[in-house]
């Protein structure tokens, strides 16, 4: 852990923001705060700037559920998930898409440290692979821009949901080379495959037929029988 770990709290509860973050900084973090997805977004994008991320669930405008499916490909960066609700669905949902832990609200500060330290000990001495792209990637007539999370196809924007866009956006950066569905579903759906588990299937599916409508003559995304599935790298 450094000697001054950097946090970054989003949440649109603003008091709540200055109660934690008092108590933390007199715990010695370096703290700052988002109160929405659109400017925890801004404040991410120097990927080094935290070492762990406090993300609400529920937020006006995009949830945190959705800016953890944003950004998780992209950044490694630890995150514990906050909720007023204490739903288990919220919890294994956030925990399923990448989150390191998982509170309710009103949460115990004290606790709030505690797992804190607990996260950080915990992926320190790790270092994660990612084969997400970290730059613009293009093949085929397809440019994916992992940044602002864009894809267009010879010019025109291709409409993604965030699920589609991990899904092209790990298989285009690994063009030619086969990647097996239990891996793809660990990436993109952070979980286990198992028998009969049939989601990045649909997932691969709808990605191929969305393009299939904008290059109807291409078949790019091929499956391999028995392992998983490949962007075809162009000759060109």
């Amino acid at each position: 852990m450094s000697e001054q770990s950097r946090l970054l709290m989003v949440d649109d509860d603003q008091e709540l923001c200055e109660l934690l973050g008092d108590y933390l900084e007199h715990e010695g973090f370096a703290v700052e705060f988002a109160h929405n997805a659109d400017e925890a977004q801004e404040k991410l994008q120097r990927a080094d700037r935290y070492d762990l991320m406090i993300l609400d669930v529920m937020m006006p405008g995009r949830s945190g559920m959705d800016l953890l499916q944003e950004i998780r490909p992209r950044l490694q960066l630890p995150v514990i998930m906050l909720t007023g609700r204490g739903e288990d669905i919220d919890r294994i949902l956030g925990l399923e898409m990448g989150a390191d832990d998982y509170m309710s609200k009103p949460c115990n500060p004290r606790e709030l440290v505690a797992r804190i330290k607990a996260v950080l000990r915990r992926v320190e001495p790790q270092v994660r692979p990612t084969l997400f792209p970290d730059q613009i990637v293009s093949e085929a007539g397809i440019s994916l821009n992992p940044g602002v999370r864009e894809v267009s196809v010879n010019g025109q924007a291709l409409e993604l949901t965030g699920t589609e866009f991990n899904v092209l956006a790990y298989l285009l950066n690994n063009a030619g080379t086969v990647i097996s569905k239990e891996q793809l579903t660990e990436l993109v759906l952070h979980r286990k495959l198992t028998a009969y588990d049939r989601a990045i299937d649909v997932h691969v599916s709808r990605v191929r037929q969305k393009l299939a409508k904008m290059l109807p003559d291409n078949e790019l995304i091929k499956t391999v029988r028995g392992v998983g599935y490949q962007f075809v790298r162009s000759n060109l």
